[in-house]
C-alpha cells in the first residue's frame, strides 16, 4: 500500500507549489521511505524563505523511471550513488548539488576477490572464468570493477546464470542481486570471483569466520565518492541554493543528527574539490564505456 501511495505522488505538484519532492531508486520502498522522510522533515522547515512548505518522497523502480520523473519535473532532489547519479545527469539533465559522506567515509573502493584455494592471484587469470556483481545499477559492485577488468583487456560477456558454461576466450559475468548472494556464490564455487565495495568486504569479514578464512582479495581499485545529491534541471535556482545551504549546515546542527543517521548513516554533505571532480569525470567516462560495450 505504501509503495502505491508513494508512486501516486508522481502526479502531484512539486516545488513550484511549495512542495519539495525527494526521489530515490528503490526495490524496497517501505524501508527507503523510513530512511528518507526524517531528513526531508528536517530540511523543509528551513526552506520556508524560498517558498517550500511541504516535503514528499517519490520512489522509482529503476533508473529509467527516475529519468522520466526528472524530465517531467516530478522530482526535485535525488540521492544516489555516483554511478547512477552521473547517469541521471547525462540522460535526464539532473544537476549534481553535493557529495555525501556516509559513516565518516567520503569515498570507497571496489575489491575483486576469489577463493583462497582457487590458484587465482591476479586479474589476468580471470580470462575464461566467471565473476559475480551485485546489480547493473551498482557503482561499487558493478561499474567500477567492470571498468577495471576492461582496462585490463579482459573481454566480458553477460551470463544468464552462474551455472551457464564458461567461454575460454571471455570473462563471464552474472548479477547476484545481493552482496550476500555474491559472496556465497564465490564461496560455493558457483563463480570464480566477486566484486563489490571494500565496506561490504569489511562487513563480510566481521560476520563470517569461514569467509574470512576462505576468501581473499586479489585487486583493490582507486577510490570513488561514496554518494551524491542531485537536483532537477527545472528546480528554481533559489530553492536549489537554499537546499545546498541547509544540507551543508546539517552536520553541525544537533537537531539533524538522528535524521542524518537514518539517511543511510550520513555524517555530512560537502562540495566537490578538484580531486573529486577528477574522480567523477573518470567514473563518468568509464561508466559510459561500460554501458556502451556491455549493456
Amino acid at each position: 500500500m505504501l509503495g502505491l501511495l508513494l508512486l501516486s505522488l508522481a502526479g502531484l505538484a512539486h516545488s513550484a507549489d511549495g512542495v519539495l519532492v525527494l526521489g530515490r531508486i528503490s526495490d524496497d520502498p517501505r524501508r527507503h521511505y523510513e530512511q528518507l522522510q526524517p531528513l526531508l522533515d528536517y530540511v523543509v522547515p528551513r526552506m520556508r524563505s524560498v517558498g517550500i512548505t511541504e516535503g514528499r518522497v517519490l520512489m522509482a523502480r529503476d533508473p529509467q523511471q527516475m529519468m522520466s520523473y526528472l524530465r517531467r519535473g516530478k522530482v526535485d532532489w535525488v540521492t544516489e550513488t555516483p554511478g547512477t547519479g552521473l547517469l541521471l545527469a547525462d540522460r535526464a539533465g539532473a544537476r549534481p548539488l553535493l557529495l555525501t559522506e556516509r559513516a565518516g567515509a567520503r569515498d570507497y573502493r571496489s575489491v575483486i576477490f576469489v577463493r583462497r584455494d582457487s590458484g587465482i592471484t591476479e586479474l589476468s587469470q580471470l580470462l575464461g572464468r566467471t565473476i559475480a556483481f551485485q546489480s547493473p545499477s551498482s557503482t561499487s559492485a558493478y561499474l567500477v570493477p567492470a571498468m577495471t577488468l576492461r582496462a585490463q583487456g579482459l573481454p566480458m560477456s553477460l551470463m544468464v546464470s552462474p551455472l551457464e558454461g564458461r567461454d575460454p576466450g571471455r570473462l563471464g559475468y552474472v548479477f547476484a542481486n545481493t552482496d550476500a548472494n555474491l559472496s556465497a556464490w564465490v564461496h560455493k564455487r558457483l563463480v570464480d570471483a566477486g566484486g563489490f565495495s571494500d565496506q561490504d568486504w569489511a562487513s563480510l569479514q566481521r560476520v563470517s569466520e569461514v569467509f574470512r578464512r576462505d576468501l581473499v582479495i586479489i585487486h583493490t581499485t582507486e577510490p570513488v565518492p561514496r554518494a551524491m545529491e542531485l537536483v532537477s534541471s527545472s528546480l528554481d535556482p533559489a530553492v536549489a541554493d537554499r537546499l545546498k545551504q541547509v544540507l551543508l549546515g546539517a552536520s553541525t546542527d544537533p537537531q539533524a543528527r538522528d535524521a542524518l543517521r537514518q539517511f543511510f548513516r550520513t555524517t555530512g554533505f560537502y562540495e566537490a574539490d578538484a580531486n573529486t571532480r577528477e574522480q567523477l569525470d573518470e567514473l563518468r567516462r568509464g561508466a559510459r564505456e561500460i554501458r556502451e560495450a556491455l549493456e
